[in-house]
């Protein structure tokens, strides 16, 4: 038992305390991007649910690969809140409190919605390139995807929860997403578990980029330290 309680106090000890720590200081007041999403998406279902409202949101926030690329690229933004259709609506609004709220705290609401549109950007785009390459090929998709809607929250989400697991150094939870979203495709080989894993390549790049940045800010006040000039990226 004390071995587990070590593992998860050096797993998620640094998530928890930044999260803990901004909901002390600001409580609710902490996570105003993430109320507006989950607000957002509650109202995108009961619309899209109407006869009346169905084609709006469908006009509004609903990508698709056949859409032109001008097109797919202005609804895309408001695409990460408008939940599927065949899947029960709270399971996404649970997903975007906690985590687009974790991340909100920790990260603050500006990255957060980047690296959200970046995960749902690349999801998008994959969709295109794998129609374009056909079925046969290992990256591929059949032609009949072209009229799939695309993931909706789920690939923001997981995206950010892929971040936060690299950021706080939560490398086993972060691998565990990685590896349920692969088992998913293997499992059930849709173009929803592909748009997860193109935004997780997406997202494990701006990680990369991120680490090279700190390291090169690691450098340059290490050279100003010793009384070298910096380096400059």
């Amino acid at each position: 038992m004390n071995r587990l309680a070590r593992w998860a106090r050096a797993e998620w000890g640094p998530l928890y305390l930044a999260v803990s720590r901004g909901l002390v200081r600001r409580r609710w007041r902490a996570v105003p991007v993430t109320l507006g999403a989950v607000c957002l998406t509650a109202v995108l279902q009961f619309v899209q649910n109407r006869s009346w409202g169905f084609q709006a949101v469908q006009d509004l926030g609903s990508v698709r690969a056949e859409d032109p690329l001008w097109l797919a690229l202005l609804r895309t933004p408001l695409s990460l809140f408008v939940p599927a259709l065949d899947l029960p609506v709270w399971g996404a609004l649970a997903q975007i409190l906690l985590v687009f709220g974790i991340a909100e705290i920790c990260l603050g609401w500006w990255r957060t919605l980047l690296i959200a549109y970046v995960a749902t950007l690349a999801g998008t785009l994959y969709a295109r390139v794998g129609i374009a390459l056909g079925p046969h090929h290992p990256l591929g998709l059949p032609g009949a995807d072209a009229q799939i809607v695309d993931t909706g929250p789920s690939a923001a989400v997981v995206g950010l929860a892929v971040f936060l697991g690299w950021r706080y150094r939560a490398y086993v939870t972060a691998g565990l997403v990685i590896a349920a979203m692969v088992v998913e495709v293997l499992l059930k080989d849709n173009l929803a578990g592909k748009e997860h894993l193109a935004a997780i390549a997406a997202v494990l790049v701006m990680c990369g980029v991120s680490a090279a940045r700190h390291r090169r800010s690691g450098r340059a006040r290490a050279g100003s330290g010793s009384g070298l000039p910096p380096i400059h990226s």
